[in-house]
């Protein structure tokens, strides 16, 4: 069975840093695009970040670019999501996601998710 399994959330103090992980298991993600999203309370599940196939290409939401970094390694079938600067307005429940070949900003095109793992950034 298919499985992601994210981990690497906390409690930080803005301005600190987190490297969140995505574990993946039950087939190679290989050909699978891997996506980041987050949602907050009361808000809908947002685009962060989403990298390649081949971990080459990652695209970014403006909130995100030049403090979020995107990476792979496809031999330990797990997707990374270093997270620097904090702010308290990046507290969100953050979900990794597996998609179709090429990276798309639509939630709905993402076919696996993991549970989700909390961030919390204090002011």
């Amino acid at each position: 069975q298919e499985q992601l399994v994210e981990s690497g959330g906390g409690v930080v103090r803005a301005g600190e840093s987190l490297r969140l992980s995505c574990a993946a298991s039950g087939r190679a993600f290989t050909p699978y695009a891997m996506g980041w999203f987050r949602q907050a309370p009361g808000k809908e599940r947002e685009f962060v970040s989403c990298i390649s196939r081949s971990g080459g290409t990652s695209y970014y939401a403006d909130f995100a670019k030049g403090r979020f970094t995107g990476s792979r390694d496809n031999a330990k079938n797990t997707a990374y999501l270093q997270m620097n600067s904090l702010k308290p307005e990046d507290t969100a429940v953050y979900y990794c996601a597996a998609g179709p070949g090429i990276c798309t900003f639509s939630k709905n095109a993402y076919d696996y998710w993991g549970q989700g793992t909390q961030v919390t950034v204090s002011s």
